[in-house]
């Protein structure tokens, strides 16, 4: 995989997790504070699509993946 495979990857994890820990009919349900996280996540990837840069790329390059087209 390439490495902004593996950013979306895992940013869409982090979402979904987080939703599934955050959203009161959820069967984890947790506290509603994990909705943050996923707001923190969305601000993240709206950066990176203006700016052009990603901080997560920029770590999993360094941890070896290679860099996508």
């Amino acid at each position: 995989m390439t490495s902004w495979q593996i950013v979306r990857l895992v940013a869409g994890t982090f979402i979904l997790l987080s939703l599934a820990l955050g959203i009161p009919g959820s069967p984890v349900f947790i506290s509603p504070w994990f909705l943050g996280f996923t707001a923190f996540v969305g601000a993240n990837l709206l950066q990176s699509a203006l700016t052009k840069w990603c901080l997560m790329e920029t770590i999993v390059r360094k941890l070896g993946a290679r860099e996508g087209a």
